[in-house]
């Protein structure tokens, strides 16, 4: 249900008051509180009379006070209050003739010039402690835009308050004496001869800024910023005397950041040259917005917003209209009914450096010319940008990493249709008075993802309803299945792997994306869970000697600072990036402030710009996977000990000192908890994804070596010894596994098979699966392989022989085979024991088996060939051993207990009286090379009987 600020306010008036009507939110303060203004209607003497009423609405207490009652109706626009509620500042906007001084031809022009009117701000302030209410008017009656506000001092007394008074576009052409105009410090200096009687005793004033063209009052971090043409400067090299001239003339808009402070002069700690893309160079645009939150000064002409976060974080954020340069006469033509325009909106990050610009052409201008859009900082790890009815962005800006996950939408179903204007109030600080917000923790994004407040209050300005802006999960879900653009999808999925921690949601989503198995993009989606899920866990519980390591390790698939087109139901929507450079130069450094490296928004920012300054690349999981390309086609597990490999005996996986049931023992999901549809066992001393995991985990180790230990990276803070690279990228490969293993579960869940219910596991399950649900594990699993291999990240155990063996009952023999020749399919003993049992002895499939045991590396074709009792096997065993003899090789006779048959169909190789014996002749020879104890001659003589059969 939506609340209205004004319906709201109305319950707690005091009962005398008849009517209240005309409701205006005039202010914001430092705490929360808000400004409120009213018109009341009584009676007197039978006379109804109206006047209007300033109040103060304390939200914590949700209590509103009357500050002043007024005797007649003011128009006013906005209003402050100090500290200690003593005084309160307001500005008014009344309609007053104008005269003109130009000769009328006739009467009716001359009438026409006297009724002009011309809207004129005023600005005054209110004694409300003294023996009687004073209004003190300023004399700041001017045509521009005029604004009030109070500086909060951090340890409140009574004896002085500081107010800022804000004017917009003068000082231009006026050289007079003491005129009012740009930006001027008021200090009051208040007679405390009389306790609790708060009196003004003097009223100084100083010019801070002559003239400006937009500002902004940050009422958090005391912060005034404010845009004024500056000169370009000249070079030093020499330059031609026409270029110095237009240089001259020539201004560039300049971005600039008071920093007020209670004892010491305010400094200047920002000045960014801005590039506004069709700023105009008339003095005024004609029309003035009244808004209060934030409180700004500027006209039609720039509609500009700075957004802050006290952990180091500033956007300025800007939105204009612009038609393309030069369009085609058919283009007009069609233009000529709707007369759409491009929107476009940019969101310069200086923490990170970079520009995100957006623009979304064909908006009829009709409604473009009303879109005031919303910019707020989400979960203090994004940006929404919102116009009610049209589209939501969600921009990541969080200061862990690179900004390139993001989200393009459209409207926002938890918004009311009716709300043109959202703006973010100011997050309560229910602690005691002197605490700190709850954003001001530094803390590591995604370690805690419900510490953060997931609302945001909002109030839409033209009706005052209370808006509650909250991303759902269940919105970006119904996103997620309906949006088509892999860059969208893959910001989701970011956006709740390392944002959100949210595994049932990821698991929701993997069965989305397996509802079309055969999709391109299906395999990067995995590889997006598969190193988005290993960075989230790397950074729990993480060390904070070891956090600076973060910055080298991979996050996403997406890559940097790309460009992207998509389309959001109707509208073509274009994002891209641009970087800046040199974002330090424009920042006051901490060793150059008034208070050399007092902590705050301005020194965190710094911070942010030393971290992210330098050739920072973090490393890339293809580059093991190419790696592993030679490295696999040379690898020999069975060459290997059980001493020299990772596996331990019990078959477990000894990656480093830290367990994986170490690493995972804070595991709170139950998806993580539940076994998959295989035994986790290997069966071989040494496996490929033992390999791959000892590769991963030296390549790592070196990487983080060389790039995070030397000091010369300013960009680490401090020194990481050898010891936290070492736990980094043991930790690091272990979550592989674990994330790994969760996407393993996940997709075996789509495919309908939940392990928590399965009675069997491994072979036998794979026989009970009916065909439908064979086939589609089989492409999700072969998906995932195709993932894992493609950016190197290992396998759970036991699935290397669960997936060959679910592919021998899904396919073709034959194209089982190519498989198996492709490398897809790896034929441990475990698998090869079973397909070989499985298979019958027929002539036919004898030459399959064969083919099969070719395929296999020589010690375990071997060992299947010992077990297999047929015919073939005893001739190639015996002509394998005939051969090792006849070479010199030493063979050792095992005591093999022969097989004999009963019956022979052919009796050529047994000695007769009328002819010699060919075996006895071989044998012969055979001891001629050998001694008897290491011929085996009951594998001879039964492969020699059994030769003389038709079994091919």
């Amino acid at each position: 249900m939506i609340e209205n600020l004004a319906a709201k306010l109305c319950l707690l008036l005091p009962e005398k008051a008849h009517s209240a009507e005309q409701w205006k939110l005039l202010g914001q303060e430092k705490d929360g509180s808000l400004l409120v203004g009213w018109t009341e209607e009584t009676v007197k003497d039978d006379v109804n009379v109206s006047y209007t009423v300033v109040g103060h609405y304390n939200r914590i207490n949700d209590k509103l006070q009357v500050l002043h009652q007024f005797s007649e109706v003011l128009n006013i626009v906005q209003a402050t209050i100090n500290q200690n509620y003593t005084v309160f500042g307001y500005v008014t906007k009344q309609k007053v003739p104008v005269e003109t001084n130009a000769n009328s031809e006739s009467t009716e022009d001359e009438n026409q010039s006297i009724s002009a009117e011309i809207e004129m701000y005023e600005a005054s302030i209110v004694e409300l402690k003294g023996q009687e209410v004073k209004i003190h008017t300023l004399d700041t009656k001017k045509s521009k835009q005029v604004r009030i506000q109070f500086l909060y001092k951090e340890k409140e007394h009574g004896q002085w308050d500081k107010f800022l008074l804000l004017i917009h576009q003068e000082c231009k052409n006026y050289i007079i004496y003491n005129y009012i105009c740009g930006i001027i410090i008021y200090t009051i200096i208040f007679d405390t001869s009389v306790s609790d009687v708060y009196s003004i005793q003097e009223l100084k004033s100083e010019s801070l800024v002559k003239a400006f063209i937009w500002a902004q009052w940050d009422m958090i971090n005391q912060v005034l910023y404010h845009i004024h043409h500056k000169k370009i400067p000249l070079s030093l090299v020499s330059e031609d005397e026409e270029e110095k001239e237009n240089k001259l003339e020539r201004t560039n808009p300049t971005l600039s950041g008071l920093q007020f402070h209670d004892e010491l002069p305010h400094e200047t700690v920002l000045n960014i040259p801005l590039n506004l893309p069709q700023l105009s160079t008339s003095s005024n645009c004609g029309t003035y917005e009244d808004d209060v939150i934030p409180l700004r000064v500027h006209d039609c002409s720039l509609d500009l917003i700075v957004v802050s976060d006290s952990k180091g974080m500033v956007c300025v954020c800007h939105h204009y209209l612009y038609r393309p340069v030069k369009p085609q006469q058919h283009i007009l033509n069609s233009l000529s009914e709707s007369n759409t325009v491009h929107f476009a909106y940019s969101v310069t990050l200086l923490h990170h450096s970079c520009v995100i610009h957006c623009v979304i052409p064909g908006i009829p201008w009709s409604h473009a010319k009303l879109i005031r859009p919303t910019f707020a900082i989400y979960e203090h790890h994004h940006m929404i940008v919102l116009v009610p009815g049209l589209f939501t962005h969600l921009l990541e800006i969080g200061t862990n990493h690179e900004p390139c996950c993001h989200i393009l939408c459209g409207p926002l179903t938890s918004i009311p249709s009716r709300s043109s204007y959202l703006v973010p109030l100011l997050e309560l600080e229910t602690n005691a008075k002197g605490s700190k917000k709850k954003y001001d923790t530094a803390s590591l994004e995604g370690s805690n993802a419900s510490q953060y407040n997931m609302n945001i209050l909002t109030i839409d300005l033209p009706t005052l309803d209370l808006v509650q802006l909250t991303i759902s999960s269940n919105f970006l879900t119904e996103v997620f299945r309906k949006e088509n653009s892999t860059e969208v999808r893959l910001g989701i999925l970011h956006y709740f792997l390392c944002h959100r921690n949210d595994l049932d949601i990821i698991s929701e989503l993997v069965c989305t994306i397996a509802e079309k198995p055969r999709s391109l993009e299906f395999v990067r989606y995995m590889q997006e869970i598969l190193i988005g899920g290993s960075y989230a866990l790397v950074q729990k519980n993480l060390l904070a000697d070891a956090i600076p390591l973060l910055a080298l390790l991979p996050v996403t698939t997406m890559e940097e600072y790309i460009s992207f087109e998509i389309k959001v139901n109707d509208l073509s929507i274009t994002l891209s990036h641009e970087k800046l450079w040199n974002t330090s130069v424009m920042l006051l450094s901490p060793q150059q402030r008034l208070i050399p490296y007092r902590s705050d928004l301005w020194t965190r920012l710094w911070d942010q710009l030393s971290k992210n300054n330098g050739d920072k690349i973090r490393f890339k999981p293809s580059k093991i996977a190419e790696k592993l390309l030679v490295s696999l086609a040379c690898y020999q597990p069975e060459a290997l000990s059980r001493s020299s490999t990772p596996m331990s005996p019990s078959g477990g996986l000894v990656v480093a000192t830290v367990s994986l049931g170490d690493l995972t023992s804070g595991r709170s999901n139950k998806l993580m908890d539940s076994n998959l549809p295989f035994n986790e066992t290997e069966s071989c001393t040494a496996s490929k994804q033992e390999h791959i995991v000892s590769v991963n985990l030296r390549e790592l180790s070196v990487y983080l070596l060389k790039h995070g230990t030397q000091t010369s990276i300013t960009h680490l803070k401090g020194l990481c010894t050898p010891l936290h690279v070492h736990a980094m990228a043991t930790r690091h490969v272990a979550a592989q596994l674990e994330t790994s293993r969760t996407l393993c579960q996940m997709l075996c869940r789509a495919a309908s098979i939940d392990p928590r219910i399965e009675q069997e596991r491994g072979f036998i399950l794979v026989d009970q699966l009916d065909e439908v649900r064979r086939w589609l594990l089989f492409v999700l699993l072969e998906r995932y392989r195709r993932a894992i291999e493609s950016i190197a990240f290992p396998a759970p155990q036991g699935f290397t022989s669960f997936f060959t063996y679910l592919g021998y009952r899904t396919l073709k023999y034959s194209m089982f085979l190519q498989y198996v020749q492709r490398s897809v399919f790896e034929l441990q003993v475990d698998v090869s024991k079973i397909i070989m049992a499985d298979i019958s002895d027929t002539k036919e499939n004898a030459i399959r088996k064969l083919t099969l045991l070719s395929l296999l590396p020589k010690s375990r074709a071997k060992r299947l060939l010992n077990q297999w009792l047929h015919p073939v096997s005893f001739m190639i065993r015996a002509r394998e051993h005939a051969a090792n003899i006849l070479s010199g090789e030493v063979c050792q006779n095992r005591g093999r207990t022969l097989q004999y048959r009963n019956h022979h169909n052919g009796l050529a190789a047994f000695p007769s009286a009328d002819r010699l014996s060919p075996l006895d002749t071989f044998l012969d020879l055979l001891t001629a090379k050998a001694s008897l104890a290491e011929l085996d001659f009951g594998l001879l003589i039964e492969a020699t009987v059994t030769s003389t059969e038709d079994f091919l």
